[in-house]
């Protein structure tokens, strides 16, 4: 929770709730710049808006120009498409409207699941340019919160703000002198905490299978080899010096070992199976309730 007495500027974008929280009022400027940030976030990547850069590439194959953050995107989802063989991909979202989750929100699948295309078969994504072979339907939903993250707190400190916390529903991201202390949710109750986490410079990211459900044993956390949702964890957090890095890493890990993600990334996480048991790294200095 932030600090008693700062201001919070709140707002909804990309679907979702956010908060950023600042020792005193932001100036209307200021508000406006982070409300543009989101909406060309959202005009970018969103696959349920028609008239996204991306949803173009749904109806035909063809080449798109993105902004300059698609680079950065683009390397974490590259570096986690290859460490989890391919179960973390960019193009899950064909899987997820085939299950129900789509742009008119159907929620009733329209077949079993199906796994979406291999990256390399259909899709060339250099940088800031990105060529589809044949239609395609982008989702960087697992990470894509994260990096908007990221881009409004590039805003703050452009504009002088050094002490902040931007909240997009759980995805966070602290700068300042003064730590904030983090309730982690419950993952089957969202009114209780399993646990805390003193957030300090970092970002904290959270990923769980009943966030996003709409029938039994579906859920928005899929297997990009199978199509499948994934049930054998059902929440995991992970803190990072990014918060592009700690979202893409909190859903790698209902895919992937912790291990292999610590060989390449610097993190520290918390994950909680569906049989209720709970696994934290050595460096993860959350508090958790017995």
């Amino acid at each position: 929770m932030p600090h008693p007495g700062w201001s919070t500027f709140s707002f909804e974008g990309i679907g979702t709730q956010w908060e950023i929280s600042t020792p005193g009022d932001l100036a209307p400027g200021i508000q406006e710049e982070l409300l543009e940030t989101v909406a060309e976030y959202d005009h970018t990547w969103s696959r349920f808006r028609s008239d996204s850069l991306v949803s173009g590439l749904s109806r035909a194959p063809g080449v798109i120009s993105l902004p300059g953050h698609a680079a950065a995107l683009q390397e974490v989802y590259s570096a986690l498409y290859r460490i989890s063989d391919g179960a973390l991909t960019p193009l899950i979202g064909s899987s997820l409207e085939r299950l129900g989750y789509d742009s008119s929100y159907a929620l009733a699948p329209s077949g079993s699941p199906l796994a979406p295309p291999r990256w390399e078969d259909v899709l060339h994504w250099s940088g800031p340019e990105l060529a589809a072979r044949e239609p395609v339907v982008l989702d960087v939903g697992a990470a894509g919160k994260g990096q908007l993250v990221d881009l409004l707190g590039d805003v703050l400190r452009e504009q002088g703000q050094s002490d902040f916390l931007v909240d997009g529903s759980g995805d966070m991201l602290h700068a300042g002198d003064h730590p904030v202390t983090v309730a982690l949710e419950h993952p089957y109750n969202p009114r209780q905490a399993i646990g805390t986490l003193e957030l300090d410079n970092a970002a904290l990211c959270a990923s769980a299978s009943n966030r996003r459900t709409w029938g039994d044993g579906l859920h928005h956390v899929l297997d990009g080899t199978t199509g499948k949702p994934i049930g054998t964890t059902v929440a995991t957090w992970t803190v990072a010096a990014s918060a592009l890095v700690a979202d893409a890493l909190a859903t790698a890990l209902f895919m992937v070992e912790p291990p292999r993600l610590e060989g390449e990334f610097d993190f520290s996480w918390l994950t909680v199976s569906s049989s209720g048991s709970a696994a934290f790294s050595n460096r993860f200095e959350g508090r958790l309730f017995t």
